[in-house]
């Protein structure tokens, strides 16, 4: 046991050792000192409890590499959850960090993004019916206009192309690349 608080949750009892398995030849340490609740939801790949997992926004920030690599895991299987992709969007990884973190990320299986190959620029899964919003101004070819970031686009469309989807956009139907949306909160 240690003395310190969990370095995801900043609980301070029950805390142990956790040692976020390595990914091919990690670098990093990979020791983190988490409490009971957060080793029982990150081994036994349980359904997240989001209200637990509020204090990762402070822990995204940790200099500890394994702590930032267990918080882009949590946050990317509660990704239906609009505070936690908000945190997933200032979480900022080195390559071999983000390799690391994808490496050993597993969707949770009552996550409905795991029917869904169609995914938004954060990796949120989109559905048909969803809203997202431009996160980059897009020249559309054909129709002179510009379609600037932050624009909104309802009831979306999904194609047989998961990088594409097709929605409307200043009156006109157009299709656009999921790289440069994000899912509407």
């Amino acid at each position: 046991m240690s003395n310190t608080p969990c370095e995801l949750c900043t609980a301070e009892t029950d805390v142990s050792t956790y040692e976020v398995p390595k990914v091919g030849q990690v670098a990093f340490e990979n020791a983190v000192q988490i409490c009971a609740t957060c080793r029982q939801q990150i081994e036994n790949q349980e359904a997240l409890d989001p209200n637990h997992w509020r204090p990762l926004a402070g822990s995204i920030w940790s200099e500890n590499p394994a702590v930032k690599v267990l918080a882009w895991r949590i946050l990317k299987r509660l990704s239906s959850e609009h505070w936690a992709t908000d945190l997933f969007d200032q979480l900022y990884m080195e390559d071999d960090l983000l390799a690391w973190a994808q490496a050993g990320h597993v969707d949770d299986a009552s996550d409905a993004s795991a029917s869904s190959n169609t995914r938004d620029s954060n990796g949120v899964a989109l559905l048909d019916g969803d809203s997202v919003t431009l996160i980059k101004d897009l020249d559309v070819k054909g129709a002179n206009f510009t379609a600037k970031r932050g624009t909104l686009v309802k009831n979306i469309s999904l194609t047989d192309d998961p990088a594409l989807i097709s929605g409307r956009v200043n009156g006109a139907q157009i299709f656009l690349k999921t790289c440069f949306l994000k899912k509407a909160t």
